[in-house]
């Protein structure tokens, strides 16, 4: 099994003078200075280090410290905290020629301040600010916030802990869906004059740094069983399966799907505010509608498995944050409050796998004090998460920042729907992502496995540009489940390309050809082969007990 995170070889202790440190630093080149550590190739190590004047450039609204800073000294040590500025020659000569400074209280800390932090090894319920795994508006607060202050938000994985490191896709197989998302707050937001955001208000999320939780440096993507979740592609793969991942920086690989590395585009799979009770009412009014009216078989789009049709509220597995189980109020609140599993007008879980460093999300107000939540942390996704539970899910954090725009709701959202609540977030993409120059993308239209058109269905479409892909790169030495996970975890794009041509709405799958150790595209030669391609082991897999048809494609040979 492999260790999670980097090895820490040189650690810096900032209280320290260089010539204290552990390891001591040096500040010249030369062949005679002895080595301090010894790391193998191929092993992940953490390397800390000074500022390059060690401490001598403080954050004192002044210029003194550069002004008379010794060049000839590389490296330095950071002062105590009562040290004063040295601005004198005399004062400089006495204090060995540092410049020292005290902390500006006005200015912003030098860390993000953690308002939800997280213990692993301890459950959803056990954590110092329980979880909750539903919307409702009578969730309290577990922590508070101003406008403008950099908070950390710390997560466990959507499952809260359920899905195992290990040799096994039973917990994958098994695992009882009633109690996710796991999701961290809900926190309450105030401008700088301690007044919280009202209804009406949007409330301005600007995503400051993410990432796994350190010394948790894994993740995992896996697919349902069909009697207990499926999934998009769920009739044409009923079982369970599961791959692992391991991070490598920004890198990501995993044993279970060899040939492949990529960077990851981490982001939160879900952040959203807390509904009203008249928005919570709405949600639940029609997605009832939508189950007992709805298309009443296994098919949804009548190629599209999905069960259920909606997600209703239910007490089982029901988590409600600081709200005790087993009493009025949690058995009230416990009957009316939203399932997690879609998006909806608070936001939620929209999976918008750009969301990343630099991002912005403008969510409307509900609710006092917005009590907006987040969690489902992935490491990386494709777009549509195809396999359902298809990122690379992982347990993390959110370094953050809120402001208010007072009024935003009416000003810059306008409702698509009989109420003024039916509005939806906007979401302003983040500068930093994967760089990729060269893709293979695949069609899909509205045509099913059958042959049967449909009308400008675009979900068809889809699953018909993912089922080719999985077709094509299983020629490559892949099994059709690696593939399949792939592209619900690699920082594939799916495009709406065409939705006005009568029938066939146009569907496109575009993927990074880079993220292979082989040349993936089509040549004159036929496909290589050769037991450098033969791609073993294959993910972990369950057998499918059910009993419901299982969709093949005729014309494949496997």
């Amino acid at each position: 099994m492999a260790l999670y995170g980097a090895s820490l070889v040189l650690p810096i202790d900032l209280k320290k003078k260089p010539c204290e440190q552990k390891l001591t630093l040096h500040n010249r080149w030369h062949p005679d200075i002895p080595p301090v550590a010894e790391v193998r190739t191929g092993e992940l190590f953490r390397v800390e280090m000074m500022d390059f004047s060690g401490g001598r450039i403080t954050q004192e609204y002044s210029a003194e410290d550069i002004k008379h800073a010794d060049p000839s000294i590389s490296t330095s040590y950071l002062p105590p905290k009562d040290a004063k500025l040295v601005t004198t020659k005399a004062d400089r000569k006495q204090s060995n020629n540092f410049c020292y400074s005290t902390r500006d209280p006005d200015m912003a800390p030098p860390t993000p301040r953690l308002v939800v932090p997280i213990d692993l090894k301890k459950q959803p319920r056990e954590q110092k600010f329980p979880l909750h795994n539903r919307w409702h508006p009578d969730i309290p607060p577990v922590a508070e916030v101003k406008t403008g202050e950099v908070i950390r938000v710390e997560m466990l994985d959507w499952t809260g802990g359920i899905i195992k490191d290990d040799d096994s896709a039973n917990d994958v197989k098994f695992i009882d869906l009633s109690i996710v998302h796991y999701l961290s707050g809900p926190i309450r937001v105030t401008d700088a004059d301690g007044a919280p955001a009202k209804p009406g208000d949007l409330l301005v999320v600007e995503i400051c740094n993410l990432g796994p939780l350190p010394g948790d440096e894994w993740g995992y993507t896996a697919t349902f069983d069909r009697e207990n979740g499926g999934g998009f592609l769920t009739d044409h793969f009923p079982c369970a399966t599961k791959a692992i991942w391991y991070f490598e920086g920004i890198y990501a690989y995993s044993p279970h799907i060899p040939g492949v590395r990529f960077p990851g585009l981490t982001h939160p799979g879900i952040i959203g505010t807390a509904p009203s009770m008249e928005l919570l009412n709405i949600w639940n009014e029609r997605e009832r509608e939508l189950e007992e009216t709805g298309l009443q078989t296994l098919k949804l789009c009548e190629v599209l498995h999905s069960r259920p049709l909606a997600n209703l509220p239910s007490p089982k597995g029901c988590l409600l944050g600081k709200i005790k189980e087993g009493t009025s109020e949690w058995e009230k609140i416990a009957h009316e409050a939203a399932r997690t599993i879609p998006g909806r007008e608070n936001g939620g879980n929209c999976d918008i796998k750009n969301l990343s460093r630099g991002s912005k999300i403008y969510l409307p107000v509900f609710v006092e004090g917005a009590n907006f939540s987040t969690g489902d942390m992935h490491f990386s996704q494709g777009d549509g998460e195809v396999s359902f539970c298809g990122a690379i899910e992982m347990s993390g954090f959110l370094e953050l920042k809120c402001e208010i725009i007072r009024g935003g709701m009416k000003e810059y959202l306008t409702p698509m729907g009989p109420t003024p609540l039916h509005v939806n977030p906007i979401f302003e993409i983040g500068p930093v992502e994967p760089r990729f120059s060269e893709w293979l993308v695949f069609e899909g239209i509205s045509v099913d496995e059958s042959g049967k058109q449909h009308y400008l269905d675009a979900s068809v479409a889809y699953k018909r540009a993912v089922l080719n892909a999985i077709d094509y790169l299983s020629k490559f030495g892949y099994s059709k489940e690696q593939i399949y996970l792939l592209l619900s975890c690699c920082p594939c794009e799916g495009r709406i390309s065409g939705i006005v041509d009568s029938p066939n709405a146009c569907a496109t799958l575009a993927i990074p050809t880079a993220i292979f150790d082989q040349d993936i595209r089509p040549k004159a030669s036929k496909v290589p082969v050769g037991p450098r391609l033969v791609r073993n082991p294959d993910v972990l897999k369950c057998t499918y007990d059910g009993n419901l048809p299982t969709t093949k494609n005729p014309c494949s040979a496997t």
